[in-house]
């Protein structure tokens, strides 16, 4: 046990130096444009504003745009690619949209949009992208299942994620930029859905960052029952409070999660707003903490873990259900 506590320790030193390595870049360096080739790719599809009527339409014309993205990726010789984008063209899949080009963007639909009482968003972290996709899609996959008929849970890659090894995952530009684009989302799946269906957003790691940028204007048309911060290296604000949202907001992060170990602090240099403040697992932050158990920072929505089911209890408002951490 012994040595365990020690290794666990000198990873938060090397997690800390790596931080502060990070830190000096972002004043210092400038971030440069992806080392990875453009991959060709068409444009998305072009599409009225999706009804409900209109679902398997998008959904159809999606699915074409992702075949033709696979033929180009593979004369590409972007295999890797080609292959996951195969993956989406295939098997009646349903996203609500779909942009292949760069890193790629989504958002696919996992059971009954247009009738569902309840539906999660899942907004995912750094290093997200139609390459890593596949981990993405299980964890939403996993909460489905939990969840059942009556819920719908919706995958977002909606932005373009910064790297877990970059400049760009210290701060909070990339969430500032995808803000609007979340909240815009948001609006758009009140216009599909039933007007009745909660709508919750589940947060992972620099995800929480865009899900806290998103928070002050998802009120109204774009209103949301629950916020859960899961993994989160801090959100830009202060407190729960700060957020400004009528949302329950709600955090955990599990026991071996390497995020414990990143210096909840924020601090303007040279122009720069570096790091992201009060961790929201403290009192101090004030959000409802609820168990995560003892994975790691990958493992919110492993199937069986006492995250995933905190999570569905949460999408699905049976907030009398959810476990709280214990303290040994």
């Amino acid at each position: 046990m012994g040595g365990r506590v020690w290794v666990r320790r000198w990873a938060g030193r090397l997690r800390r130096a790596v931080l502060a390595a990070l830190v000096t870049g972002a004043v210092v360096v400038p971030v440069s444009a992806a080392a990875h080739p453009e991959i060709p790719a068409p444009a998305p599809a072009r599409l009225a504003p999706v009804t409900a009527a209109s679902l398997d339409t998008a959904y159809a014309a999606n699915r074409a745009t992702a075949a033709r993205a696979a033929s180009m990726a593979a004369d590409h010789g972007a295999a890797g690619r080609a292959r996951e984008l195969r993956a989406m063209a295939s098997g009646g899949r349903t996203f609500l949209q779909l942009d292949p080009r760069g890193p790629g963007r989504t958002a696919e639909v996992f059971g009954d949009l247009a009738h569902a009482a309840r539906i999660a968003v899942l907004v995912p972290g750094s290093d997200t992208s139609i390459d890593t996709y596949g981990r993405f899609r299980a964890g939403a996959l996993a909460l489905h299942e939990k969840l059942g008929a009556r819920a719908a849970v919706v995958a977002w890659l909606g932005y373009e994620t910064p790297g877990t090894v970059s400049t760009a995952v210290t701060t909070t530009t990339r969430a500032d930029r995808a803000a609007p684009e979340l909240t815009s989302f948001v609006r758009r799946l009140h216009a599909v859905a039933p007007s009745s269906a909660a709508v919750s957003l589940l947060c992972h790691s620099y995800g929480t960052v865009v899900c806290a940028a998103a928070a002050p204007d998802l009120h109204d048309g774009s209103a949301v029952t629950d916020l859960a911060l899961v993994g989160s290296p801090g959100t830009g604000a202060d407190s729960a409070a700060d957020l400004a949202t009528t949302a329950t907001v709600w955090a955990a992060r599990g026991a071996d999660d390497w995020i414990a170990d990143v210096p909840h602090v924020r601090a303007d240099v040279l122009g720069t707003t570096i790091g992201f403040g009060t961790d929201p697992v403290s009192a101090a932050f004030g959000a409802r903490v609820f168990a995560a158990g003892a994975g790691g920072h990958s493992d919110y929505f492993r199937p069986g873990s006492p995250s995933l089911d905190n999570l569905a209890r949460i999408a699905a408002g049976r907030y009398a259900d959810i476990t709280e951490p214990t303290h040994d």
